[in-house]
């Protein structure tokens, strides 16, 4: 039996650990050796590596749900529901025009700011804001590597992430 508190220190890897493990299985398979094992094998091991690698990127936006509401994704659009029916709102990823991670009062938060100059905040420890991740990766011209450092503890209090391009701005 493990204990709890290396059970918790260990959650977060757990998606990483499974991926690399996967990993681990495809090189077993490619070692096997033949012409219809080394292209399997290699197969498994490649997507497995990207599969952890995604994983370990996704790790850093997943917190304690401590803040307020919720955030959706649904049909290109970033959705949060606050508590608050002034502060929630939904933006197109299609429009979004820059991104920033600032701290207002101790918090972490993403302002999403569209091309017509509309902002929403979102908590980073809102429910759902991992989900950001998958959602930001599909932006023109994202640095994840960029991203993840932005959400280091010792990282800026407001930082720019993403800003879009200029040959791929809306006209």
């Amino acid at each position: 039996m493990i204990r709890p508190e290396l059970a918790e220190k260990l959650r977060p890897w757990a998606e990483t650990g499974i991926a690399l493990a996967a990993t681990v299985f495809g090189l077993w398979v490619f070692s096997l050796g033949g012409w219809i094992l080394w292209p399997i094998g290699a197969t498994i091991a490649g997507a497995s590596a990207l599969w952890a690698l995604d994983a370990r990127r996704r790790m850093r936006f997943r917190h304690d749900t401590l803040g307020p509401g919720m955030v959706e994704l649904d049909e290109g659009a970033i959705r949060y529901l606050s508590p608050n029916r002034l502060l929630g709102g939904e933006i197109a990823l299609r429009e979004l025009a820059e991104i920033r991670l600032m701290r207002l009062n101790g918090r972490r938060h993403w302002r999403l700011k569209s091309g017509d100059g509309q902002a929403l905040l979102i908590p980073a420890d809102a429910a759902g804001a991992e989900h950001l991740a998958g959602a930001f990766a599909t932006l023109p011209g994202i640095e994840m590597g960029r991203l993840a450092s932005a959400l280091a503890p010792d990282a800026p209090t407001i930082q720019t992430v993403w800003t879009r391009p200029a040959r791929a701005r809306l006209t």
